[in-house]
């Protein structure tokens, strides 16, 4: 990953106490509000979700009509030609002319306000400093500093001559598992290991003896400990009980991503075990070896772990769905609710997935959906290969919906030739026959409709690329529809990925095939080991081209710096002698903007503004806006 140039400057405009207030009050309508397909209020949703796990029975809404499915002319006006429906759009685009003035004038003062001259932020000085920092309060920082300096190195980089010659690391593994950019690490809260991303975890036991130390001396002095810099290196911790996760990393990351990073990895073991089974075994033995309750399930690890690394919609906290008309996202999503709804084996939620990305969410009344539950499922269907030759009935756990008890998944894909994948929850674990049936009604119906073929279409065509956006100002960028929480970004081109990559397309990732086929993740290989671990598989991280990295790398330091509670920002101007960068956050979405170098303060704004135009033209496609029910 390149290291910041001498030319870079960085302005940001700080956040006032208005627009903040804003946000706030935009997040509280979004959770109270009926109409939404996923939800980020945990409470909210618990009250609601126990009542239906512990309740087979739940009260559903009525079948649709059959006559209902609509047609494929049927994505038009949709105005019953009346004048009170006429008065009413034109008042909402009076509204949204309103706001996008509004809108424009705050980017234009944002950029008046902007200095030329800056030198760079003071968190640009903190992700440069060669510094130990974010040990909360702790009065022992010496202590720490030559522990880790024994485990890191003063360069930075994990120490493997703490690990002895008897535990099986020779000098060529050595040098691969030390060169990784990115290790995580779980252990339990007696030290015991339980998983490695890269090496075997019982060749590793002497550095998760003194992970487990670090832990438990901050802990004696009453303190806890968040995270440890050195040089370019940063240790965060992640503690909760009864596991304690880490991640070392040198991909520049912030705290709180990592944080987050190592959040949705605990949720990958709850989604095995719940929570309740998870704490149990270890109130009754503080040492017991979670890897036997974890067999098998390895692979959901490795994966999730290389998803995050290079899938940005993990950071975002939001979801990507697949570029479809809005006449063929509704006919799916009415054929499964139709199908769905005359059923009585009590499904909770219909999943329609397609290359990593979303086509179609149904759900049953009164239940919602996490984004963080939805990337465990693309896990869990990305990491199987085996799903595509048959059908599936597993046990899955959500955690943001209910973490003490499992659902029931029925997971199987459309057809050999269009390969989308059905995920049909349900709280009855004897439905799978009933829902089989209910899956082959589904795809007859798609076919007869011609869906299939639509969803081929998309998952083969790189859409949206920059040049039909045609902003030509813009090489690159995301964004964020925080009312819905989903994002977009366009396909990778020149020069994030080469001509003779094997990364075509940030949106066009192939289900299960290495785990993100455009991004070249997960390569797995029985044979290879790492850290002298015999038999056990090394899964390769992602392989990012060096300038992809970097793309990452600013966009996640902008969301970083956007979403710092201590000193929140609005937007965040970046130039350096590559790009010229902007972040900006408000009430209604997010967006992360990689501009041409040479670019000028007047061309930005109108790209900017050109840019939330075709997104607001085209969001019928890319977002899927309204929630199904059944």
């Amino acid at each position: 990953m390149a290291s910041s140039t001498t030319l870079s400057s960085c302005s940001e405009i700080p956040m006032d106490k208005e627009t903040r207030e804003e946000i706030v009050a935009s997040d509280k309508k979004r959770k109270s509000s009926g109409e939404k397909l996923f939800i980020t209020d945990d409470e909210e949703a618990s009250s609601s979700h126990s009542q239906i796990l512990n309740s087979p029975t739940g009260k559903k809404s009525s079948p649709m009509r059959e006559d209902s499915v609509p047609e494929e002319d049927r994505g038009g006006d949709t105005s019953d030609g009346s004048a009170l429906s006429c008065v009413k759009k034109c008042d909402d685009e009076e509204k949204v002319t309103e706001e996008d003035e509004r809108l424009n004038l705050e980017l234009t003062r944002a950029f008046d306000d902007i200095s030329v001259a800056t030198t760079g932020s003071e968190e640009d000085k903190l992700w440069n400093g060669n510094n130990i920092s974010n040990l909360e309060k702790s009065e022992n920082d010496d202590v720490l500093h030559r522990t880790m300096e024994n485990v890191l190195g003063s360069g930075g980089s994990l120490n493997t001559s703490m690990i002895s010659e008897e535990e099986g690391l020779d000098g060529g593994i050595n040098a691969i598992w030390k060169g990784q950019k990115r290790h995580v690490f779980i252990l339990s809260e007696s030290g015991k290991p339980i998983f490695s991303r890269h090496g075997n975890e019982e060749k590793l036991v002497t550095l998760f003896g003194v992970m487990q130390a670090l832990v438990s001396f901050v802990q004696d002095s009453g303190d806890s400990i968040r995270s440890i810099r050195m040089g370019g290196t940063i240790v965060v911790f992640f503690l909760k009980a009864p596991l304690i996760l880490v991640c070392v990393s040198n991909l520049g990351e912030s705290v709180a991503q990592i944080q987050t990073q190592l959040m949705y990895v605990y949720n990958q073991i709850v989604s095995v075990l719940t929570l309740k089974q998870l704490l149990q075994i270890f109130e009754k033995r503080r040492n017991y070896d979670l890897r036997r309750l974890l067999s098998g399930s390895e692979r959901l690890l490795y994966n999730l772990c290389n998803l995050v690394e290079s899938d940005p919609s993990f950071i975002l906290g939001a979801v990507r769905c697949l570029p479809l008309a809005t006449s063929v996202r509704d006919t799916i999503s009415t054929t499964i609710s139709q199908t769905l709804s005359k059923l009585k084996q009590d499904v909770v939620f219909a999943i329609l997935l397609a290359n990593n990305q979303l086509v179609s969410l149904v759900r049953m009344k009164k239940c919602f959906m996490h984004p963080m539950d939805l990337h465990i499922i693309i896990n869990f269907i990305d990491a199987s290969e085996s799903f595509k030759t048959a059908e599936i009935w597993s046990p899955l756990c959500l955690p943001r919906f209910d973490a003490t008890g499992f659902v029931h998944a029925h997971v199987s894909y459309l057809s050999d030739e269009c390969q989308a994948c059905l995920v049909l929850l349900t709280v009855n674990r004897d439905s799978f026959h009933a829902l089989s049936e209910a899956k082959h009604r589904i795809v007859e119906r798609l076919k007869r409709h011609n869906c299939l073929e639509a969803i081929i279409a998309s998952m083969n065509n790189n859409w949206p690329t920059m040049s039909f956006v045609n902003v030509p100002e813009v090489r690159h960028f995301l964004y964020k529809n925080r009312s819905i929480a989903q994002f977009m970004a366009p396909a990778l081109e020149a020069p994030y990925i080469n001509g003779s990559s094997s990364l075509p397309d940030l949106n066009s990732t192939t289900g299960n095939e290495n785990s993100f086929q455009n991004l070249s993740i997960s390569s797995i290989s029985s044979s290879s080991t790492c850290a002298g671990g015999t038999g056990a598989p090394h899964y390769l991280p992602p392989d990012l081209s060096e300038e992809l990295q970097r793309l990452y790398s600013k966009y996640y330091r902008i969301h970083s710096r956007l979403h710092d509670r201590s000193r929140p920002v609005s937007l965040i101007y970046w130039v350096d002698d590559t790009e010229n960068w902007l972040g900006w956050l408000t009430s209604t979405f997010e967006l992360y903007v990689t501009f041409e170098p040479l670019v000028k303060k007047s061309a930005a704004i109108n790209a900017i503004n050109k840019l939330r135009k075709w997104v607001k033209k085209e969001e019928d496609r890319i977002f899927i806006m309204n929630s199904p029910t059944f």
